[in-house]
């Protein structure tokens, strides 16, 4: 079957299907679209008054809300002023409390102040009798006893003042006679200790040097306490040294001089000051214009450097005869700083070497006496021993020495 149609003016064919199917198609399709064109339009406007219902019923809400917020703003405020109407009342029923309270303690205080004032005031009150009290009583005393005092002085008064100047006058008697006796103890006091200490150091020299002569210068003889002259294995005199002792608190600068005079006078060579007291800028013996000055514990050493001194300036003076310049040379050496540095050394190594000694001494004695005792507690248990095994072994042991050792001291040395 044909279903084509040819057109007369052009000459064209085509189908008549498919002219009236697109006549349809497009029928439809204006139908369709004006269709959803009224929809749209009909949407759009749903839509339109919709959002108009929304719009209004937003605004309803928020009005809604205003009054909400405004009617819990009105509750909240009325809450609020129950609740501080409610804390005030308390609150000022605490403060009327405490007032109230306070009130009370000030009643309470006032009423114990009061009492404490009434105590005070009562305690002054007897404070002031009893002083009043005391007061009448010593007045009274005081009455009596010049009362008794007035008797006692127009009985005695008229024998009273002579033997008050006699009295006084023997006091005075005494105290002149006193002070004149304690004058002269000190002075025989002061003169007997300087004898003593004359009297030690004599004995010193003598026991130390029993070869030197050791002359004491006689009481009212112009001169020193002591004169040791040198006397050498050759009994030989080498010189002399004067000592002059003092025994006083203070130093005095004229024993210098004086003990130098007495030098000359004596023809001594070394002169000698002990003394308890030091000048102030020395500790110990030393050598202070030309003379030496000691203490008694340092006069051993020191009379020993300056004899053994002596004895060799003696010995060189033997061999140097008639040589002046050497003896001037000598002479220079003996009083120069370096021969007095040289004595000092001398006599502090003599003193330590001295010490060491008797130290040493001391040590082995202590030594020698623990070993004695050892030794006999050896001795002691040994001999114990020796019984017991003697008691058990009877006589067989008598012919045998074996346990038996000498019946010896130890010898002391």
């Amino acid at each position: 079957m044909n279903n084509k149609i040819k057109c007369p003016n052009c000459g064209h064919s085509f189908d008549v299907e498919e002219a009236i199917s697109g006549k349809l198609e497009a029928h439809f399709q204006s139908e369709y679209e004006k269709k959803i064109s009224e929809q749209s339009e009909k949407f759009n406007q749903e839509k339109k008054k919709l959002e108009e219902e929304k719009q209004n019923l937003q605004e309803q809400k928020n009005k809604h809300d205003e009054i909400i917020k405004a009617e819990l703003a009105k509750i909240l405020d009325q809450e609020k002023q129950k609740i501080e109407k409610t804390t005030l009342e308390a609150y000022e029923e605490k403060i009327k409390s405490l007032e109230e309270e306070n009130e009370k303690r000030k009643t309470e205080n006032k009423s114990l102040k009061e009492m404490e004032v009434a105590l005070l005031r009562r305690e002054n009150e007897l404070k002031e009798k009893q002083d009043e009290l005391n007061l009448q009583v010593e007045k009274q005393i005081l009455e009596r006893q010049k009362e008794i005092e007035d008797k006692a002085r127009a009985k005695e008064r008229a024998g009273f003042e002579l033997e008050k100047v006699k009295l006084l006058k023997q006091i005075d008697d005494n105290k002149k006679l006193a002070e004149e006796m304690k004058r002269k103890a000190e002075q025989g006091s002061m003169q007997l200790q300087g004898e003593v200490l004359e009297l030690a150091i004599e004995d010193l020299l003598s026991r130390t040097y029993p070869f030197d002569k050791i002359q004491e210068v006689p009481k009212g003889v112009r001169g020193a306490d002591t004169i040791q002259t040198v006397v050498n294995a050759m009994q030989q005199e080498c010189g002399t040294i004067v000592y002059e002792s003092k025994r006083t608190k203070n130093y005095s600068g004229d024993w210098i001089e004086k003990l130098k005079q007495d030098q000359l006078t004596c023809k001594a060579d070394i002169a000698v000051l002990v003394t308890e007291t030091y000048p102030n800028d020395m500790d110990k013996f030393g050598e202070r214009n030309g003379v030496w000055i000691c203490g008694f514990h340092e006069v051993k050493s020191l009379s020993f450097v300056l004899r053994e001194m002596l004895i060799k300036t003696h010995l060189i003076k033997l061999s140097q005869e008639n040589k002046g310049d050497k003896m001037e040379l000598l002479y220079n050496y003996l009083t120069s700083t370096e021969f007095v540095q040289n004595i000092n050394r001398i006599v502090e190594n003599y003193d330590a070497m001295l010490s060491q000694l008797n130290s040493e001494k001391k040590a082995m004695t202590k030594i020698w006496a623990t070993r004695e005792k050892q030794i006999w507690v050896v001795q002691e248990n040994i001999s114990a021993l020796f019984g017991s095994i003697k008691g058990i072994a009877g006589k067989e042991l008598e012919t045998s020495n074996i346990l038996q050792l000498p019946d010896t001291e130890v010898k002391e040395l």
